[in-house]
């Protein structure tokens, strides 16, 4: 009995796992600036998991994608910054609309964009350390925003409406392994 529930567990994370790897593999392929789905899986992450296993994916994402990508000194800037879109997230959880997903995509872009580039003027030597090379930085890093904006609507819609599809599929019909007799 107890190996028939587990198989029903796996079978039931099949979608959140085709999410992470789908997250991973489109963060790793060649895109504009800032236009990654990170932002759209913590969002995503945080309205479906608990909210430790929300933050567990979401760096887990990030980490494996890094592995590839590298590594730079503002990271804890930008690991943070999702860690914020995953507690967005998991507000939508308790009575999710359109409109509430729409803000969401907002504050945590506007979130991401202000914490990493404080980051940048922070730890780098791009800017002075005054008000006027922090406000310098906010003002060069706006066609980014504008890119991370458009990457968190197109992957929060993408995250959710895959989730559903693969999740209204029934997995049993689709199983290609057995030979039609």
């Amino acid at each position: 009995m107890e190996n028939s529930n587990l198989l029903k567990k796996i079978k039931a994370s099949y979608p959140l796992i085709a999410v992470v790897i789908v997250a991973v593999v489109i963060r790793l392929l060649p895109h504009p600036p800032n236009m990654a789905p990170v932002g759209g899986l913590a969002l995503f992450c945080g309205a479906k998991l608990q909210r430790k296993h929300a933050i567990l994916v979401t760096l887990m994402v990030l980490l494996l994608s890094d592995l590839f990508l590298g590594w730079h000194d503002t990271m804890i800037f930008v690991y943070g910054s999702f860690v914020f879109t995953v507690i967005i997230g998991s507000l939508l959880i308790k009575k999710y609309s359109s409109i509430k997903a729409v803000s969401a995509v907002f504050v945590s872009s506007i979130l991401f964009y202000l914490i990493t580039n404080f980051g940048v003027w922070l730890v780098g030597d791009l800017y002075p350390k005054t008000a006027q090379g922090l406000m310098q930085a906010y003002i060069l890093a706006i066609p980014f925003f504008k890119n991370s904006l458009l990457g968190d609507f197109v992957y929060t819609l993408c995250f959710f409406k895959g989730y559903q599809l693969l999740g209204s599929l029934n997995l049993d019909k689709l199983n290609l392994l057995k030979a039609k007799r």
